[in-house]
Parts: structure tokens; C-alpha cells; sequence
């Protein structure tokens, strides 16, 4: 033990507090990943790809409403209980869900759905609550030293719980078991988190917070407010809804072409290729931005960065368009992801970073969720209309109408980019990103910027 804390640089204090914290951690990205893993893979086969348009939408329209609500209880009640209470809710939510499969009393998209809408929640609601309740109970200079440490269990959890559901279809030879009665495993994974939440965390002192109540409406409207006013936040959130449509017009046709593909016909084949396909995409995500994100920031300049993305996003749905196939629907996806999870989402956080503190959490709701939301339901939305044009000529291929919605989307962003690049400079002098404090002038502003 002593040897791990030196190497993990903790107090013999801090150690239990960082693994139950970093359990906690990992259960939730385990249950996630393996159970999106299990609903996708079982609504293609049972249902099809042209369902998850619905899917998907539904799926936005409860974040927009989940985040709305979370805003309103995350301050309000203790941090410890909420997770408590999420932790009972999710047990419960995966003890009932296996009964639905059973039997086939209820429509199997319906099962898959729910499944798919729950982790999709879980993913949202969990990591918000659990981060805000580290933040109370470590100080800033404990947060720097100890964050990477616990975050490294979520990216362990996610390994292993793409590694289980990529393997599973291979153990029924083995165990007599199967993927839906896994999710049973999920439900142990939160009874053990609720209990030491109970146990260890029950007495830990939190700082206390002081509560403002406010209204969804107005959380929205200052988020809206601050970037509607601030021109470079402005042309970004236009080229962040223009790459979500595309990111979502590309996971379609990624979808439709595997459900088409011979060799993933087999019963468990599009799980396993599923699964290996993301774990993959995660591990060259974490390692390029451990090693290359900060270098290329620096290199280039924020205020170049976000180009990377709706440059990356062009060239993808260009080789989509001009090589069909698995293949390249594959990379189409993958390259785009990779790029927005290991690069534009850290020069996302570094521009977010110069934002007061007063309006910065509503901001950045307005902005990771609200524009998440909206960009993937007008994806699947214009994904549907071009499927029902394409519909009334056969004998073309419906990807040649949807994919170029990417196309022009790709080019969209590129645009609002180049038009943020330009306001960037004056936008840092707006009233709106002035602190509390009257002692940052412009050149300190000028200052933080020079990444």
C-alpha cells in the first residue's frame, strides 16, 4: 500500500476515500458501456437501423429535459444522497429489465429501446452528480492531485465493459447464460456502489453549498444569452450543431451499412465487431490526447484548432461518399470521433475556461448538452426526410441522399469556423467574459490565451 500511494502520490487518508470514489467510477462506466453495447447490437438485428432515428431523437429530447432537471437538483440536495438514490434507481432499473426480454411479452424494440435510453441517461445524469460531488470533498490542490488518479477508473471501467460485451457472444459455449440476463451483473455493480456509498461515505464532511433556485428556463436563457452576445461563441455553437448533424447522419450510415455486411450476419458477430470497434476508437482517443492534444493546442493556436474537426469531417464524408463499404463507413465515423473526443472537445474546455465563473456552468450546459441535443435530432430528422425521397427511386443506392446532408453540413461548419476566427480577438473584449473581479484587463485575457 505504501508503495501504490507514492506512486499514486496519496495520503494513507485520502486512500480510501479515492477507491471508493474511483469504485464508483467504474461501475457506472462498466454498466454503461456494456449495456449500449447489448442495445444497439440487439436493436439492429431484431428491429433495424432506420428505428434508431426514433431512438435517437426520444433519446435527445430526455437529455434536453434530463439536463434541464438535473441543473434544478444537483445544487439542492445532498450530493451523497442523490448518488445514493441514483444508485438504487439504476439496481432496480437492471433487475427489471432481463424480466422484460423474457418470455417475449413485450415488443423487442421497445426492450432495446428502453435499454439504449437508459444508459444514454445514466451516462448523462452519473458522471455530473459524482463529479460535483468530488469537487465538494477535496480541495483545489487535492483536485489536481488526485481527479487524474480517480478518472483513470472510468477509463478502466469502459475497457472492461467493452472487453465483456465484445466477448460475450463466445462464453453461451461455456456459461448458460446471455447477454440481456448480463445485465443482471450491472444491477450487482450498483448494489455494491450503493453500499459503499453508505458505509464509507456516510460521514465524510462535504463543503456546504448555497443554493440559488432558478428555473429551467432560466438556466437556458443566460446560456443563450452569453452566446448569442459573444460573436466567436456564437459562429462556434453554428459549427457545433453543423458537426453533430453530420456526426449523426454518419452513425447512421455506419449502422446501415453493418446491418448489410455478410460477415456480421452471424448471431453475436455485429456485437463483437461492436464493441472491438469502440474499444479500439477509445484507446487511440486517450492516448492522443495524453500525447499529442496539448502539443497541437500549442502549435497551432486555439483559436485554429477548431478547424481540425470540420476539416477531418469533410474529408470523412467525401471518402464515404466516393468508396462505399463497411470499410469506409467505418473510418468515416471513426476518424471524426476520434478527432472530436481527443482534440475539439479539450480546445472546447481551454475556450470555455475564459468564461466568468458566475456564468460558466451554464454555458457550458448550453453548450456540451443543449446543441448535443438539438444538432442529433435535426441529423436524424433530415436523415429521415432524405430516406423517404430516396425511397421513391430504388434503383439509387439511399445513402447517395443522406450523406450528402453531411456534406453540406461539413462545409457549414468550416464556414461558422472561419467567421468565429475572425471575430475571436474582438469577441475577447465583450462585456460578457469581463470577471467579477476589475483586475483582469484585456491584456491579461490576451495572456490566458497564449496556449
Amino acid at each position: 500500500m505504501a508503495f501504490l500511494d507514492r506512486l499514486f502520490r496519496l495520503y494513507p487518508t485520502e486512500r480510501g476515500l479515492v477507491l471508493t470514489l474511483g469504485f464508483l467510477l467504474l461501475s457506472n462506466s462498466l454498466a454503461l458501456n456494456l449495456s449500449d453495447v447489448v442495445a444497439i447490437s440487439g436493436f439492429l438485428s431484431d428491429v433495424g437501423p432506420n428505428g434508431l432515428l426514433i431512438v435517437w431523437s426520444v433519446n435527445m429530447l430526455l437529455i434536453v429535459l434530463t439536463t434541464g432537471v438535473q441543473s434544478l437538483v444537483v445544487d439542492r440536495f445532498n450530493r451523497i444522497r442523490v448518488m445514493q438514490v441514483m444508485c438504487l434507481i439504476l439496481m432496480l432499473a437492471y433487475i427489471i429489465l432481463p424480466f422484460m426480454f423474457a418470455g417475449d411479452l413485450l415488443p423487442k424494440w421497445f426492450n432495446y429501446s428502453t435499454l439504449y435510453l437508459l444508459a444514454e441517461q445514466q451516462g448523462l445524469f452519473f458522471p455530473i452528480v459524482f463529479w460535483v460531488l468530488a469537487n465538494d470533498m477535496f480541495n483545489a490542490a487535492q483536485a489536481r492531485r488526485i481527479f487524474p488518479v480517480i478518472s483513470s477508473w472510468a477509463f478502466t471501467g469502459q475497457i472492461l465493459g467493452l472487453s465483456l460485451a465484445g466477448a460475450f457472444p463466445f462464453l453461451p459455449d461455456y456459461i448458460n447464460v446471455t447477454s440481456r440476463e448480463l445485465l443482471f451483473f450491472n444491477a450487482l455493480l450498483f448494489l455494491l456502489a450503493f453500499i459503499l456509498l453508505s458505509r464509507r461515505l456516510s460521514k465524510v464532511k462535504i463543503r456546504p453549498t448555497q443554493y440559488k433556485p432558478e428555473t429551467i428556463r432560466e438556466t437556458l436563457t443566460e446560456g443563450w444569452g452569453f452566446v448569442r452576445e459573444v460573436p466567436s461563441f456564437r459562429f462556434l455553437m453554428f459549427s457545433m450543431l453543423a458537426v453533430y448533424l453530420a456526426l449523426t447522419v454518419l452513425e447512421y450510415h455506419f449502422l446501415v451499412e453493418s446491418d448489410q455486411a455478410p460477415l456480421l450476419s452471424e448471431a453475436g458477430s455485429f456485437q463483437t465487431f461492436y464493441a472491438t470497434y469502440h474499444l479500439v476508437l477509445t484507446i487511440i482517443a486517450v492516448a492522443t490526447q495524453g500525447l499529442l492534444t496539448s502539443r497541437i493546442i500549442t502549435r497551432i493556436a486555439l483559436k485554429n484548432t477548431f478547424f481540425i474537426l470540420p476539416s477531418v469531417l469533410l474529408a470523412s464524408v467525401a471518402g464515404v461518399l466516393a468508396i462505399p463499404g463497411l470499410i469506409s463507413a467505418s473510418l468515416g465515423l471513426g476518424i471524426p470521433y476520434l478527432t472530436k473526443d481527443s482534440i475539439d472537445e479539450s480546445a472546447q474546455k481551454s475556450l470555455q475556461a475564459l468564461v466568468p465563473e458566475e456564468r460558466r456552468g451554464r454555458v457550458s450546459l448550453f453548450m456540451d448538452s443543449y446543441l448535443y441535443a438539438f444538432g442529433t435530432i435535426l441529423g436524424c430528422v433530415l436523415t429521415g426526410i432524405a430516406l423517404a425521397i430516396g425511397n421513391q427511386w430504388s434503383y439509387i443506392s439511399n445513402f447517395y441522399f443522406y450523406l450528402p446532408i453531411a456534406l453540406l453540413s461539413a462545409v457549414g461548419a468550416i464556414v461558422a469556423i472561419a467567421k468565429m476566427r475572425t471575430n475571436y480577438e474582438t469577441s475577447l473584449l465583450n462585456w460578457r467574459l469581463k470577471r467579477r473581479s476589475r483586475r483582469t484587463s484585456a491584456t491579461s485575457i490576451f495572456e490566458m490565451l497564449d496556449l
